[in-house]
Parts: structure tokens; C-alpha cells; sequence
């Protein structure tokens, strides 16, 4: 039976576990504005590969600040540190963001933010993950509840993004003609929704992303005001 942990320690785990989960919850909408604008605008254009780096950075440092609560429980631990590992391959990605912006012709540079883009739905999955196991640990059946259903419509919505996405850039490479000719061989509703994303262009696929970025930053606010609760409560 494992030690009992003293109450100063878990109360600067506790801490540490409240500035990452904020870290998270911020970091989250910035690299999904930051990064996109870096990849498709020019408002960001001066400031070089310093916005994805810093947003990135937010995310990884969010989720080592997790890492000391818990050290003992494995499938905790297993499940942040794949998060971490996806975090840094993000990390490490997005300066390909500014560079396919000047270069956009160059392949290896799309090959990069595509694989960005790969890694950054892998990420927010895994920190659903994450989320699901911290919840476990928490005694909250209230939270507990409402993390199983979030992070199983997340999921869903994840794998919604990741199929239209698929589907669309094989549409594109197995399509020689382009045009009316290449939609009007298509079935009707297909041809819809590549019509759709084809004048929304990536704003297409970023809306879908933002339903599974809510609810994710929502279980992590809920998860950060209960241990909140949980630390006030108990000193009351």
C-alpha cells in the first residue's frame, strides 16, 4: 500500500495541477488562432516563428506542470505522457507553419503542417484522455460523470474532423480535372460538402475543430474549480 503523501506536498501538487489546467485552458484557443493565422495570414507575418512556438510552448508547459500529482498512479501517467510526447511533436512542427507561409509551393513544408494538423487533433484527444484519468482521481461523481460524456462526444467530433479532412485531400489527389467537371461527378451531397469546403478553404475544417476545443476548455475549467473547492473546502 503505497505511503501516504503529506499534506504540503500534495497541497504544492495540488497548485501546480491548477496553473497547468490554466495553462491548458488558455493555451488551447490561442494555438488554434495563432497557428492558423500563421499558416494562412499575414497579420503575423513580422513576428516570424515566435507566435506558434510561444503558443505551443503554453501547452507543453501546462501539461508538465500535471506531471507532479499522482507520480505513483501508471494509467495517469500513461496517458499524460502521451500527451506530452503529441505536445512536442506540436512544439517542435510549428515553425513549419511560418516557413509554408513564405513557401507555400514547398512540399516538404506542407507535409510538415499536415502532419502538424495530424498531430494537433492526436493532442486534443489525448488530453481528453488526460482529463477522463484526472477525473477518475477526483472525488467528484458529479465530474466524473460529466467527463466520461464530454470526452465521449469529443472524441466522436474529433473523428468527424480527422474522416472530412482525409476525405477531402483524397478527393483532391484522386482527382485529376478540377472545377464544375470534378464536382459534377461526384454524388450530390458530396459534392456539396466539397463545394462548401472548397470556398470556406481551412475555415472550413477549423470550425469543426472549435466544438471539440469548447468542450475540452470547459472540462478543464470544471476540473480546475473543483480542485479549487476541494483545497478552500477542506481548509474551512
Amino acid at each position: 500500500m503505497p505511503e501516504p503523501v503529506p499534506r504540503a506536498e500534495l497541497l504544492r501538487s495540488l497548485g501546480r495541477l491548477v496553473r497547468g489546467l490554466s495553462a491548458l485552458f488558455w493555451g488551447l484557443p490561442l494555438a488554434l488562432v495563432v497557428c492558423f493565422h500563421t499558416a494562412k495570414a499575414e497579420a503575423l507575418r513580422s513576428f516570424g516563428i515566435v507566435p506558434p512556438l510561444a503558443v505551443t510552448g503554453l501547452l507543453v508547459y501546462g501539461l508538465w506542470q500535471l506531471g507532479d500529482f499522482q507520480k505513483q498512479e501508471r494509467v495517469w501517467r500513461n496517458a499524460l505522457d502521451c500527451a506530452r510526447i503529441l505536445a512536442l511533436i506540436d512544439f517542435g512542427l510549428s515553425p513549419f507553419l511560418y516557413w509554408w507561409n513564405q513557401v507555400p509551393s514547398n512540399s516538404f513544408y506542407l507535409a510538415m503542417v499536415l502532419l502538424e494538423v495530424v498531430s494537433g487533433l492526436a493532442f486534443l484527444g489525448s488530453l481528453n484522455w488526460v482529463l477522463q484519468r484526472l477525473a477518475a482521481m477526483l472525488p467528484d461523481e458529479a465530474l466524473r460523470l460529466e467527463t466520461r460524456q464530454f470526452t465521449a462526444l469529443n472524441f466522436n467530433l474529433l473523428l468527424v474532423t480527422a474522416s472530412c479532412g482525409l476525405l477531402y485531400a483524397l478527393y483532391l489527389t484522386g482527382q485529376p480535372d478540377h472545377g464544375a467537371h470534378r464536382v459534377q461527378r461526384l454524388s450530390p451531397w458530396m459534392a456539396t460538402v466539397t463545394q462548401v469546403i472548397d470556398r470556406g478553404s481551412n475555415w472550413f475544417l477549423v470550425l469543426l475543430v472549435l466544438c471539440p476545443v469548447a468542450l475540452t476548455m470547459a472540462l478543464l475549467w470544471k476540473t480546475k474549480e473543483v480542485i479549487l473547492d476541494s483545497i478552500f473546502g477542506a481548509q474551512d
